[in-house]
Protein backbone atom coordinates (compact mmCIF):
# COMPACT_ATOMS: atom_id res chain seq x y z
CA UNK A 1 0.00 0.00 0.00
CA UNK A 2 1.49 3.19 -0.63
CA UNK A 3 0.13 6.51 1.39
CA UNK A 4 0.80 10.14 0.20
CA UNK A 5 0.48 13.11 2.49
CA UNK A 6 -0.56 16.57 1.34
CA UNK A 7 0.88 19.74 3.13
CA UNK A 8 0.87 23.11 2.59
CA UNK A 9 -2.82 24.09 2.59
CA UNK A 10 -4.46 26.98 4.38
CA UNK A 11 -5.93 30.71 4.55
CA UNK A 12 -4.49 32.97 2.45
CA UNK A 13 -5.75 36.45 0.67
CA UNK A 14 -6.62 37.09 -2.55
CA UNK A 15 -3.57 37.46 -5.01
CA UNK A 16 -1.44 35.57 -2.39
CA UNK A 17 0.44 32.60 -2.09
CA UNK A 18 0.70 28.96 -1.23
CA UNK A 19 2.52 25.98 -2.01
CA UNK A 20 1.45 22.26 -1.44
CA UNK A 21 3.61 19.50 -0.88
CA UNK A 22 2.79 15.51 -1.68
CA UNK A 23 5.12 12.73 -0.07
CA UNK A 24 4.59 9.13 -0.87
CA UNK A 25 5.51 6.44 1.53
CA UNK A 26 6.93 4.38 -1.07
CA UNK A 27 6.90 4.28 -5.03
CA UNK A 28 6.63 1.34 -7.41
CA UNK A 29 8.56 0.38 -10.48
CA UNK A 30 8.48 2.86 -13.01
CA UNK A 31 7.82 6.37 -13.84
CA UNK A 32 3.98 7.09 -12.20
CA UNK A 33 1.56 10.52 -13.62
CA UNK A 34 1.14 12.63 -11.06
CA UNK A 35 -1.71 15.35 -10.65
CA UNK A 36 -3.29 17.54 -8.28
CA UNK A 37 -6.74 18.00 -8.52
CA UNK A 38 -9.34 20.01 -6.29
CA UNK A 39 -13.15 19.79 -5.21
CA UNK A 40 -15.83 21.73 -3.97
CA UNK A 41 -19.02 21.01 -1.99
CA UNK A 42 -21.36 19.66 -4.51
CA UNK A 43 -19.62 19.72 -7.32
CA UNK A 44 -17.04 16.51 -9.09
CA UNK A 45 -13.45 16.63 -8.25
CA UNK A 46 -11.48 18.44 -11.12
CA UNK A 47 -7.92 18.15 -12.26
CA UNK A 48 -5.87 20.94 -11.73
CA UNK A 49 -2.39 20.05 -13.44
CA UNK A 50 -0.54 16.62 -14.17
CA UNK A 51 2.59 15.22 -15.17
CA UNK A 52 2.56 12.26 -17.48
CA UNK A 53 4.67 9.55 -16.90
CA UNK A 54 5.67 10.84 -20.18
CA UNK A 55 4.68 13.75 -22.47
CA UNK A 56 3.61 17.14 -21.68
CA UNK A 57 2.45 19.11 -18.26
CA UNK A 58 -1.01 20.01 -18.50
CA UNK A 59 -2.60 22.52 -16.61
CA UNK A 60 -6.61 23.56 -16.33
CA UNK A 61 -7.64 26.65 -18.17
CA UNK A 62 -8.66 28.57 -14.91
CA UNK A 63 -5.02 28.04 -13.32
CA UNK A 64 -2.98 28.62 -16.49
CA UNK A 65 0.05 31.13 -15.64
CA UNK A 66 -0.85 31.43 -11.51
CA UNK A 67 0.12 27.69 -11.04
CA UNK A 68 3.05 25.38 -11.37
CA UNK A 69 3.51 21.89 -10.91
CA UNK A 70 6.61 19.93 -10.35
CA UNK A 71 8.02 16.71 -8.73
CA UNK A 72 11.22 15.67 -7.50
CA UNK A 73 11.77 11.80 -8.24
CA UNK A 74 14.78 11.70 -6.00
CA UNK A 75 12.14 12.74 -2.39
CA UNK A 76 9.14 10.98 -3.97
CA UNK A 77 7.56 13.87 -3.85
CA UNK A 78 5.21 16.45 -5.81
CA UNK A 79 4.59 19.85 -5.57
CA UNK A 80 1.98 22.69 -6.22
CA UNK A 81 3.26 26.24 -6.46
CA UNK A 82 -0.18 28.84 -6.69
CA UNK A 83 0.19 31.94 -6.96
CA UNK A 84 -2.38 35.10 -7.41
CA UNK A 85 -4.99 33.09 -5.36
CA UNK A 86 -8.16 33.94 -6.13
CA UNK A 87 -11.66 33.14 -4.06
CA UNK A 88 -13.10 30.28 -6.71
CA UNK A 89 -9.45 28.43 -6.02
CA UNK A 90 -11.06 27.67 -2.31
CA UNK A 91 -11.50 23.92 -2.40
CA UNK A 92 -9.99 20.88 -0.86
CA UNK A 93 -7.02 19.81 -3.01
CA UNK A 94 -5.95 15.91 -3.54
CA UNK A 95 -2.70 14.46 -4.76
CA UNK A 96 -2.88 11.67 -7.27
CA UNK A 97 0.03 9.40 -8.33
CA UNK A 98 -0.82 6.64 -10.64
CA UNK A 99 0.68 3.72 -12.26
CA UNK A 100 -1.06 2.30 -15.18
CA UNK A 101 -4.20 0.69 -13.67
CA UNK A 102 -2.66 1.87 -9.90
CA UNK A 103 -3.94 5.11 -8.22
CA UNK A 104 -3.48 6.76 -5.08
CA UNK A 105 -4.86 9.76 -3.50
CA UNK A 106 -3.71 11.47 -0.62
CA UNK A 107 -6.63 12.77 2.25
CA UNK A 108 -6.97 16.22 0.71
CA UNK A 109 -5.79 19.78 2.10
CA UNK A 110 -7.76 22.58 2.29
CA UNK A 111 -7.20 25.95 0.73
CA UNK A 112 -9.29 28.74 1.48
CA UNK A 113 -8.76 32.24 -0.19
CA UNK A 114 -10.55 34.74 1.92
CA UNK A 115 -10.04 38.55 2.92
Amino acid sequence: QIQLVESGGGLVQPGGSLRLSCAASRILVGIPAVGWYRQTPGKERELVASIPSRGIITYADAVKGRFTISRDNAKNRMYLQMTGLKPEDTAVYYCNWSWGALTYWGQGTQVTVSS
